[in-house]
């Protein structure tokens, strides 16, 4: 499911560009003087055979052909810490220091989006304290 060439550039692996940045790739690149950043960024398609089993069985439970809304996802960083963006709390939610992180971006990426479910149903979550404040029902 990985892109191979995207607007005239090849894409030979997903780490083609964390090595060798130099080279300008497409016309446009070479026309301004410049790599366009997100061109290379491995979460528009991701990898599928670099699922997590958690994320293989969520996929299956949800009747899921892909990551859907995860596709965006990614592994970042707040205060030096790895972290991952929550969109419903509008904040980063720190990867914890015991788990180990693979070199691979994708593998990372897939990790953060494991993560961020299961931060997402977690009872520790603060939309569930909302939810238990402000339901009617």
């Amino acid at each position: 499911m990985a892109v191979k060439e995207y607007r005239g550039s090849e894409i030979k692996n997903v780490d083609q560009f964390l090595g060798d940045s130099k080279g300008l790739e497409s016309e446009r690149e070479k026309e301004i003087g410049q790599h366009i950043g997100y061109r290379y960024d491995v979460n528009l398609v991701p990898d599928y055979d670099r699922l997590t089993p958690f994320l293989k069985k969520y996929i299956e439970v949800m009747g899921w052909d892909d990551l859907n809304w995860l596709e965006d996802i990614h592994m970042g960083y707040e205060e030096g810490q790895p972290a991952v963006f929550d969109r419903n709390i509008n904040g980063w939610v720190q990867i914890p220091e015991t788990i180990e992180l693979p070199d691979n971006q994708q593998d990372r990426d897939m990790i953060a989006r494991e993560l961020l479910v299961k931060f997402q149903m977690s009872d520790r979550h603060p939309l569930v304290t909302l939810r238990k404040a402000y339901m009617k029902f």
